[in-house]
């Protein structure tokens, strides 16, 4: 069973900054691609940031400049930091995980659970 878990979704005040970071867990052969995405009410999941493993970055061009993904494979763990967050950046945020596993040996897509992120004076 693969386990992804974030953390790190608060209230913060726009301008300010925030870490999130998710921890993948369980019978893991290797991870591809990491990513985070965000779904605010009423609205679709969308991309923010993608990383492969080898640490090629892609970016939503909304959060180009203010947020950065990295990833420390040692640890199967995949960051977000986000800084000037606005207010247009409040949503759950989501982390994904493309796999492979002991189970299936075949290439998945996992998600987390989502945590949430405020943005408000």
């Amino acid at each position: 069973q693969v386990q992804l878990v974030e953390s790190g979704g608060d209230l913060v005040q726009p301008g300010g900054s925030l870490r999130l970071s998710c921890a993948a867990s369980g019978r893991i052969v290797s991870i591809n691609a990491m990513g985070w995405y965000r779904q605010a009410p009423g609205k679709q999941r969308e991309l923010v940031a993608t990383i492969t493993s080898s640490g090629n970055t892609n970016y939503d061009d909304s959060v180009k400049g203010r947020f950065t993904i990295s990833r420390d494979n040692a640890k199967n763990t995949v960051y977000l930091q986000m800084n000037r967050l606005k207010p247009e950046d409040p949503a759950v945020y989501y982390c994904n995980a493309n796999l492979r596993t002991v189970a299936t040996m075949a290439r998945m897509d996992y998600w987390g659970k989502g945590t949430l992120v405020t943005v408000s004076s």
